[in-house]
C-alpha cells in the first residue's frame, strides 16, 4: 500500500548492502517524516491542556521569541510554496503520488500548531518547553537521511547536465546580442534619453493636479493663478508626448533593423551551411526562423527600455507617495511586491507551455508542408483521411496547451487588476487606521491615485516585459543554433586555373554524415579536358555522391579533388524555379539570341514552346508543377548548356525523357558533335547505347571504382562491365553477342555506329517525326527544316512583339494568380464569422463580466469622492470608528467586485477563442484537403503554409488578446467620460466636437494602417517562398555559384516588405501624436473648466474629474491601437475564409456507391472522352474513344505533350471530363466518390514522393495490412534486405520527402505501394524513368508476374518497356492515332514503326524479355 502511496519502492535491504548506504526514498518521505510529526500531534494536545491549567499573566514580547516565531514562519511559507508547486505541476505522469501533496500538507499543519504552541508559552512560567526541543531533534535527526539524498540528487543532477551539454550542442552561444548591439548602440542611446525626459516629465502631473486641487479649495487664491496652472498641465504633456512619439519611432525603426538583419543572415547562412547542419532542419523549420524568430526579436525592441524605465518610475511614484502618505504607502507596496513572484512563477510556467507548443507548431507545419508537396498522392491513393487525423491530432495538443496558457495570462491579468485596486485600499486603510489624526482629503487622495495610476503601468508592463525577453530568448538560442552551425567545408575541393587535367580525384573519401561510413571511398580519377566520361553502375552505387562530392556538397573524410575551371550543374531530380521558362534557361546570365536559340533547338524544347500558352514566357509553377518529368529535365539541361562553363556534371539527365528525344539532345548536346564538344562531361547515364560514343567509361560499386577505360578496352577485359553490358542486351534481345563492331550497321539493341557514319537524315529524322507527331499526320510531308525554322521566326517575332504580347497575355500563361489583396474595411460577415466561432452565448457572458466590472468602477471612484468629502465635515479628532470602516469596506468591497468580473470574463474569453481557434483551422484544413488538384497548381504552397502558419498563429495568440484590450478600453473610456460629465456636465460641450475629430482621425488611420499592414503580408510571402525555393536548390545555386546573384534577390525582397512595414510604423506615429494630442486637450478643458467654475465645484469633485481626465490620454492610445490591431489581425480571419471558401473537387463518398468487390473484372471504356485542364485552356484530351479488356496489357506511347499523363488524371478524375465518359466494370466513374474510385484503382506515380515518418506509414498509412503482408511487399519489390538491413526495419524513420533513399530505391517503395493494394487495375506512369537497367527489368519481372491478374496500362518512355504488351495506344496532340497490337503497329508504317525504329526495334521478339 506505501508503495502505491508514493509509486516507488517502499523497503529494499539491497540499499544498504553497498559502500554508499542509504535508503529508499519511499521509506525516508514516509516513516522518517511521520516520527517526529506523530510525537508531536500525540503529545501536543497534553502539553496544550497542561498550559491552558498553569497559566499566569502573559509576559512581554522577547528577541528569541520573535526569532523562534519568524523561523517558523518561514518554514510554513515553503511548506505552502511546495503544495502550490505541486498542484499547478504537470510532470507528464497521469497522476502524481499521493506522497507529493500529502506531506507539504501535514507540514503546513504542524508549522501552524508549533506557532500556536510557541505563541501560548508566553503565559507560561518557564519560556522553553522540553516537549519542543524533542521535537526539533528528532526533525533533525530523521531531517538528515533526506538531506544527504537531496544533495546526492542534486550532484547526479549536476554530473548529468555536464555529460549532456558535452556530448550535444557545441554551437557558440550569447554572441548574437552583444553583436546587434554594437550594431545599434546609437539609435539605443537617442531612444535612452527621450524616455528619461518622457519618465521624469510624467511624475509633474501629480504635482500639478496637487496644486489646482489646493487653488479650488482655497477661495482666496487669485485666478490668474489657475489659468497658469492649466496651461503647465497642457504645456507639460505636450512636450511628454513629442518625447514619447520620438522615442517610439527610433525603437520601431530599431525593430525593423535587426529584422531585416536576422533575416538577411538567416539566408546568407542558408547559402552556406554544411549537410550535416542542415539535416537538422526541415524547410518548414528554417522558413520558421526567418518568420518566427526574427519578428520575436523585433517586438522585443520595443521592450528593451522598459526594463530600465520601469524600475525607475515605480521608485519615484515610491518616494512620491511617501511624501504624500508617509510610511503606511509601504502596506501597498508590500502587496505588490507580494504580487512579481507569484507573477514571475506563472510566467515560467507560461513560458514552458510556449516552448512545449512551439514544437507542436513545428511538427504541424513540417506535416503541412510535406502534404501539400505530396497532395497529388495523397489525391491518387485516397490518403487524405489518415494524413488529416495526424494534423488533428497534433492541432488538439496545440489548442490544450493554448487553453492552459490562457489560463494562466487570465490569473496574471486579475492580479493585475486587482493589484491597484488592492494596493490603493490597503494603503487609505492602513493610513487611517495607523493614526487617528489622519483623515484622507482630496489632495491627498486623488494625488495618490494619480500615482498608483501611473505606478500600474510600470507593473503590468513588466510580465510583458518579461514574457517578450523570454520569447525572444528562445529565439535567440535557436537563430544563434542556425547561424553557428558549421559552414560547408570546401577545403577539399581545390581550384587550379593552370592544371593539365580538368578534374582530379587524389585519394578521395567522402561521407554525407559523419557518424556513418564513407559513401565515397579512396576514389583516383583523372579527367582530361575535352573528354566526355560516362559513370555507370547499379542503383546506390554512389554515382550521384561522387558528382556531390565534386561540387563540395560532402563531408571529406580524406583525399582531395582538384578541379580546374567553373562547372554547370545537371542534378537527377531536376529543379526549377517559380517564374518564366525563359528565366530558368537564362538562370541571371545576359541574353544572346542566336545561342538561346540554339540551346532551344538542342534540347528539344521548341516543339514544347508551341504547347505552352507563352512560349517560353509561359510562367512555371513552383518546383515546376506544371510541367512534364521530361520538360524539366531539359529545361535543366537547357539551363547547364547556356551557361558558358568549362565543366558539365550531367546527373542522368536523360532518364526522363523518351527514347527519341534522348538521341536527339545526346547528338546534340552532349554527344562529340553536340553544342558542349570540347567541354569536359562527366555523365551518368543508364542508357547503354550511348557508351561507344564516350571517351572514357568509369564502372562505380559501393562508392568505389570498380573499373575505367575505353568502351573497346572494357568490352575486351571481359570484366564487370562487359557482364552488365550483357544482361542489359539479353533484355534489349541481342542474345550472346558480346562483342559489336564499331563499324558494322547501326545495331539492334541501339549501340549507336561510329560517330562519322550517322547520317544527317537520322537527325532530320529524329526531328520530322517530332514534329510530325506534332503536326498530326497529314502534314507530316513538309520538310523540317522549314518547320523549325519557321517556329525560330515565330520564336523572334515574338521578342519584337513583346510589348504587346505583354498587353494581353496568352489564355493561361500566367499560371500562379498573384495573391488576392482584400481593399477597403473588412466585412461584417468576417468579425461575424470569427464571434460565431466563438460561440454567441459565451460572448454575452464575457461583455457582461466586463461592463459589471466598469459600472463597479465607476462607483468605488464616486465612492472614493464622497469619502475624501468626509474631511470637511470632521476633522481629525471626531471622525467616528463605523463611518471610517463603511467607507474602506465599500471602497474594498467594490474594488474586489471589478477584479472578479475581469477574472470571469478573461476565462471565458480564454476558452471563446480556443474554440474559434479550433473550429477556424478545423474548417480550412478540411476544405484544403478537399481542393481540387487544379487549385494546388496554381496556388504557391508558401502561400496556403502562410494560411496555416502565419494566419493561424494569429487567431490562436494576438487576435483573443486585441479583442479582449478593445473591450475593456472601450468600457474604461466610456465610464471616465461618464464620471467627468456626472461631475461637470458643462464639459459635453467638450467632448462632442473633439469626439467628431477623434473619430475622423481614427477611420482615415484605420484604413490606411489596414492596408500597409495587407500589403506587409503580401510582399511577406514571397521572401519566405524565395527562401524556400533556395534551400531546395542549394547544390544547383552552388555549383553555378550563383549564391551573390541570390543573396541580391532576397535582399530586394526584404526591402520591399520594409518599405511597408516602415511606412506602417509611420503612420502609427502619424496617429499617435494627434490623438496624444486630443487627449492633452481633454486635460486642459477639464482643468480650465475647474477654474472657471470654481465657486460651484469642491476640490474633491475636481480632484475626482482631473485624475481621471489625466489616466484618458493613454486609454485614448491604447483604443486607437487596439482597434488598428483588432481591423488587422481579423485579416488573418478573412484570409483563412478566403481559402475555407475554395471550392471542393467532388465529393469523397456519394449515396451512390459501386457494388462491393467492384472492380471484379477490371474493363474500361472510353467514350468521346474530353478533358481540359483550366476552363480557360484548350482541350488537352480530344475525344478519346477505346475499350480496354479485363487483364490486357495497354502501353500508351506518344511524344512530351501529347496527353499521356492526362490520361491518368482523367482515369482518376483529378481532372473532371469536360465531355464523354468513361466507364469501369459498367459502373460510369462520374457517377461515384471519389475516394470509392481512387481506393479502387492502383498507381505507381512519375514522381516517387515519400513523406516523413516510418516506412510502414510510407506504404499503409491506414495500418490496413499486418507486417507480413508489407515484409512480402517489401521482398516482392526486391527491397527485404535493404528494410531488413536497417536498424529498426519498418519503424525506420524517412526524412522530409524522403531524402534519405536513393531515387532508384523510393521507386522500388512506389512499387511496394501497388503491391500492397492489390486492385484490378494499375496505372503506370514512366515508373522506371529514374532506375538503372537492372532495377527496370527487377520491376518489369515483378509487374508482370504479381499483376498478371490485372488490367494494366503503361505509359512509356522507353519503348522496351511496352512491347510485350497485348495493345499499344500512340496519342498525339490529344487524340489516339493508332491502337492495335505491337504486331499489327510495326506492320503499318505509322508514327509507330519510326519510334521503333530509332529505338532499334523491328520486330515485337528483338525485346523478348
Amino acid at each position: 500500500m506505501l508503495e502505491k502511496f508514493c509509486n516507488s519502492t517502499f523497503w529494499n535491504s539491497s540499499f544498504l548492502d553497498s559502500p554508499e548506504a542509504d535508503l529508499p526514498l519511499c521509506f525516508e518521505q514516509t516513516v522518517l517524516v511521520w516520527i517526529p510529526l506523530g510525537f508531536l500531534w500525540l503529545l501536543a494536545p497534553w502539553q496544550l491542556l497542561h498550559v491552558y491549567r498553569t497559566k499566569i499573566n502573559r509576559s512581554s514580547i522577547t528577541k528569541l521569541y520573535l526569532a523562534k516565531q519568524v523561523l517558523v514562519g518561514f518554514l510554513l511559507i515553503l511548506a505552502a510554496i511546495e503544495l502550490a508547486l505541486v498542484l499547478t505541476e504537470d510532470s507528464g505522469q497521469a497522476t502524481v503520488p499521493a506522497i507529493r501533496y500529502t506531506n507539504p500538507s501535514l507540514y503546513l499543519g504542524t508549522w501552524l500548531l508549533v506557532l500556536l504552541f510557541q505563541h501560548s508559552r508566553l503565559w507560561c512560567v518557564q519560556k522553553d518547553s522540553w516537549f519542543l526541543s524533542l521535537f526539533w531533534i528528532l526533525s533533525v535527526l530523521c531531517g538528515i537521511f533526506q538531506f544527504q539524498t537531496l544533495i546526492r540528487t542534486l550532484l547526479k543532477e549536476d554530473v548529468k547536465k555536464k555529460e549532456k551539454s558535452g556530448t550535444t550542442e557545441n554551437f557558440p552561444k550569447a554572441w548574437l546580442v552583444k553583436t546587434l548591439f554594437k550594431t545599434f548602440y546609437v539609435i539605443l542611446l537617442k531612444s535612452f534619453l527621450l524616455k528619461l525626459m518622457h519618465d521624469l516629465l510624467m511624475f509633474l502631473n501629480p504635482q500639478l493636479l496637487k496644486l489646482l486641487i489646493s487653488f479650488a479649495n482655497n477661495r482666496d487664491a487669485y485666478v490668474w493663478v489657475g489659468y497658469l496652472y492649466s496651461v503647465l498641465f497642457f504645456v507639460v504633456a505636450l512636450i511628454q508626448s513629442l518625447c514619447l512619439q520620438n522615442y517610439f519611432q527610433l525603437c520601431f525603426m530599431l525593430g525593423t533593423s535587426v529584422r531585416a538583419t536576422i533575416m538577411a543572415s538567416v539566408y546568407k547562412k542558408a547559402l552556406t551551411l554544411s549537410n550535416q547542419s542542415r539535416k537538422q532542419y526541415t524547410i518548414g523549420e528554417t522558413v520558421n526562423l526567418m518568420s518566427v524568430d526574427a519578428q520575436k526579436l523585433m517586438d522585443v525592441t520595443s521592450f528593451i527600455h522598459l526594463l530600465w524605465s520601469n524600475i525607475l518610475q515605480i521608485t519615484l511614484c515610491i518616494s512620491f507617495l511617501w511624501a504624500e502618505l508617509g510610511p503606511s504607502v509601504l502596506a501597498g507596496v508590500g502587496v505588490m511586491v507580494l504580487l512579481i513572484p507569484i507573477n514571475g512563477i506563472l510566467a515560467t510556467k507560461s513560458r514552458a507551455v510556449q516552448v512545449k507548443n512551439m514544437k507542436n507548431k513545428d511538427k504541424r507545419l513540417k506535416i503541412m508542408n510535406e502534404i501539400l508537396s505530396g497532395i497529388k498522392i495523397l489525391k491518387y491513393f485516397a490518403w487524405e483521411p489518415s494524413f488529416k487525423k495526424q494534423v488533428h491530432e497534433l492541432r488538439k495538443k496545440e489548442l490544450k496547451n493554448l487553453l492552459t496558457l490562457g489560463q494562466i495570462q487570465t490569473i496574471m491579468i486579475f492580479l493585475l487588476h486587482l493589484s491597484p485596486i488592492l494596493v490603493s485600499v490597503i494603503t487609505f486603510s492602513v493610513y487611517i487606521l495607523v493614526n487617528s489624526n489622519n483623515v484622507l482629503d482630496a489632495e491627498k487622495a486623488f494625488t495618490s491615485i494619480t500615482l498608483f495610476n501611473i505606478l500600474r503601468f510600470p507593473l503590468s508592463m513588466f510580465p510583458m516585459v518579461i514574457t517578450s525577453m523570454l520569447q525572444a530568448s528562445v529565439s535567440t538560442e535557436r537563430l544563434e543554433k542556425y547561424l553557428g552551425g558549421d559552414d560547408l567545408d570546401t577545403s577539399a575541393i581545390r581550384h587550379e586555373y593552370n592544371f593539365d587535367k580538368a578534374v582530379q580525384f587524389s585519394e578521395a573519401s567522402f561521407t554525407w554524415d559523419r557518424d556513418l561510413e564513407a559513401t565515397i571511398r579512396d576514389v583516383n580519377l583523372d579527367i582530361m579536358p575535352g573528354q566526355l566520361v560516362a559513370v555507370v553502375g547499379t542503383v546506390g552505387s554512389g554515382k550521384s555522391s561522387l558528382m556531390s562530392a565534386m561540387l563540395g556538397e560532402m563531408e571529406n573524410v580524406h583525399g582531395h579533388i582538384t578541379i580546374k575551371g567553373t562547372i554547370a550543374y545537371v542534378p537527377q531530380q531536376s529543379w526549377i524555379q517559380n517564374g518564366t521558362l525563359k528565366d530558368n534557361i537564362l538562370f541571371g546570365s545576359e541574353l544572346d539570341e542566336k545561342k538561346y536559340q540554339q540551346v532551344l533547338e538542342a534540347c528539344a524544347l521548341l516543339p514544347d514552346l508551341e504547347v505552352l500558352p507563352g512560349g517560353d514566357l509561359a510562367e512555371i509553377g513552383e518546383k515546376g508543377i506544371n510541367l512534364s518529368g521530361g520538360q524539366k529535365q531539359r529545361i535543366s539541361l537547357a539551363r547547364a548548356t547556356y551557361q558558358n562553363s568549362d565543366i558539365y556534371v550531367l546527373d542522368d539527365p536523360l532518364s526522363a525523357v523518351d527514347a527519341h528525344v534522348g538521341k536527339h539532345i545526346f547528338n546534340k548536346v552532349l554527344g562529340p558533335n553536340g553544342l558542349l564538344k570540347g567541354k569536359t562531361r562527366l555523365l551518368i547515364t543508364h542508357s547503354i547505347h550511348f557508351l561507344p560514343q564516350v571517351d572514357e567509361i568509369v564502372v562505380l560499386g559501393n562508392g568505389t571504382i570498380l573499373e575505367k577505360g575505353s568502351y573497346s578496352t572494357l568490352l575486351a577485359k571481359k570484366g564487370l562491365f562487359a557482364k552488365i553490358l550483357k544482361t542489359s542486351k539479353k533484355q534489349m534481345g541481342l542474345e550472346g553477342e558480346a562483342t559489336v563492331n564499331e563499324d558494322s550497321e547501326e545495331d539492334d539493341c541501339g549501340l549507336m555506329p561510329s560517330v562519322e557514319e550517322i547520317p544527317e537524315e537520322v537527325a532530320s529524322l529524329t526531328m520530322r517525326r517530332e514534329n510530325s507527331l506534332h503536326r498530326t499526320l497529314s502534314h507530316s510531308s513538309r520538310s523540317s527544316s522549314r518547320h523549325r525554322k519557321s517556329l525560330k521566326n515565330s520564336l523572334k517575332t515574338r521578342n519584337v512583339n513583346t510589348l504587346k504580347e505583354e498587353e494581353e497575355l496568352v489564355k493561361g500563361q500566367k499560371l500562379i494568380k498573384k495573391e488576392f489583396i482584400q481593399t477597403g474595411k473588412v466585412k461584417l460577415s468576417v468579425y461575424l464569422k470569427y464571434l460565431r466561432a466563438m460561440g454567441l452565448c459565451l460572448i454575452f457572458f464575457i461583455i457582461l463580466a466586463y461592463v459589471i466590472n466598469a459600472v463597479a468602477y465607476i462607483g468605488s471612484n464616486l465612492w472614493l469622492s464622497a469619502w475624501t468629502n468626509d474631511s470637511k465635515t470632521y476633522n481629525g479628532t471626531n471622525y467616528p470608528a463605523s463611518q471610517r470602516d463603511l467607507r474602506v469596506g465599500v471602497y474594498g468591497a467594490l474594488g474586489l467586485v471589478q477584479g472578479v468580473f475581469v477574472l470571469l470574463g478573461n476565462l471565458c474569453s480564454a476558452r471563446a477563442s480556443t474554440h474559434a481557434s479550433n473550429i477556424l483551422h478545423k474548417q480550412l484544413l478540411t476544405n484544403i484537403f478537399r481542393a481540387p488538384m487544379s487549385f494546388f497548381d496554381t496556388t504557391p504552397t508558401g502561400r496556403i503554409v502562410n494560411r496555416f502558419a502565419g494566419d493561424i498563429s494569429t487567431v490562436d495568440d494576438t487576435l483573443p488578446l486585441s479583442l479582449r484590450s478593445w473591450i475593456l478600453c472601450f468600457l474604461g473610456i466610456i465610464s471616465t467620460l461618464v464620471m467627468i460629465c456626472m461631475a461637470t456636465p458643462i464639459f459635453i460641450t467638450v467632448i462632442i466636437p473633439l469626439g467628431i475629430i477623434y473619430t475622423f482621425v481614427q477611420m482615415f488611420y484605420v484604413a490606411t494602417s489596414r492596408q500597409l499592414k495587407r500589403l506587409d503580408s503580401v510582399t511577406r510571402s514571397p521572401i519566405y517562398s524565395h527562401f524556400s525555393e533556395t534551400v531546395s536548390g542549394l547544390s544547383v545555386i552552388r555549383a553555378f555559384e550563383h549564391q551573390q546573384r541570390f543573396l541580391k534577390h532576397n535582399e530586394v525582397g526584404i526591402d520591399t516588405n520594409q518599405k511597408c512595414v516602415f511606412s506602417w510604423i509611420v503612420s502609427n506615429r502619424w496617429l499617435a501624436v494627434r490623438l496624444e494630442l486630443i487627449g492633452n486637450l481633454i486635460v486642459f478643458f477639464a482643468s480650465m473648466m475647474m477654474v472657471i467654475y470654481r465657486d460651484t465645484l469642491s476640490g474633491d469633485t475636481a480632484g475626482f474629474v482631473l485624475s481621471n481626465a489625466l489616466n484618458i490620454t493613454q486609454t485614448l492610445n491604447w483604443l486607437v491601437r487596439m482597434t488598428s490591431e483588432v481591423e488587422t489581425n481579423i485579416v488573418a480571419v478573412e484570409r483563412i475564409n478566403e481559402y475555407i471558401k475554395v471550392e471542393n473537387e467532388a465529393p469523397w463518398v456519394t449515396d451512390k456507391r459501386p457494388p462491393p468487390g467492384w472492380p471484379s473484372k477490371g474493363e474500361i471504356q472510353f467514350n468521346n472522352y474530353q478533358l481540359r485542364y483550366r476552363p480557360e485552356l484548350d482541350l488537352i484530351l480530344k475525344g478519346i474513344t477505346c475499350d480496354i479488356k479485363s487483364m490486357e496489357k495497354v502501353g500508351v506511347v506518344g511524344r512530351t505533350g501529347a496527353g499521356k499523363s492526362s490520361l491518368t488524371n482523367a482515369l482518376f478524375r483529378i481532372l473532371e471530363a469536360a465531355g464523354g465518359q468513361i466507364i469501369i466494370d459498367g459502373v460510369d466513374i462520374a457517377s461515384i466518390g471519389l475516394h470509392d474510385l481512387r481506393e479502387k484503382l492502383t498507381i505507381i506515380p512519375q514522381d516517387p514522393i515519400l513523406f516523413s515518418g516510418s516506412l510502414r506509414m510510407n506504404l499503409d498509412p491506414f495500418n490496413n495490412h499486418s507486417d507480413e503482408e508489407i515484409w512480402k511487399a517489401l521482398e516482392l519489390a526486391h527491397l527485404k534486405s535493404f528494410v531488413a538491413g536497417l536498424q529498426v526495419g519498418l519503424s525506420h524513420k524517412v526524412t522530409e520527402a524522403g531524402d534519405n533513399l536513393s531515387i532508384g530505391q523510393r521507386q522500388l517503395l512506389c512499387l511496394a505501394r501497388a503491391l500492397l493494394r492489390k486492385s484490378k487495375i494499375l496505372i503506370m506512369d514512366e515508373a522506371t524513368a529514374a532506375v538503372d537497367i537492372e532495377t527496370d527489368h527487377l520491376i518489369q519481372t515483378t509487374i508482370q508476374k504479381e499483376f498478371s491478374h490485372c488490367t494494366t496500362i503503361t505509359i512509356a518512355h522507353r519503348l522496351h518497356t511496352i512491347m510485350d504488351s497485348d495493345k499499344i495506344m500512340v496519342l498525339d496532340n490529344g487524340k489516339i492515332v493508332e491502337y492495335g497490337t505491337p504486331n499489327e503497329l510495326l506492320k503499318n508504317s505509322g508514327p509507330f514503326c519510326l519510334m521503333a525504329k530509332e529505338a532499334g526495334i523491328e520486330n515485337v521478339n528483338s525485346t523478348s524479355l
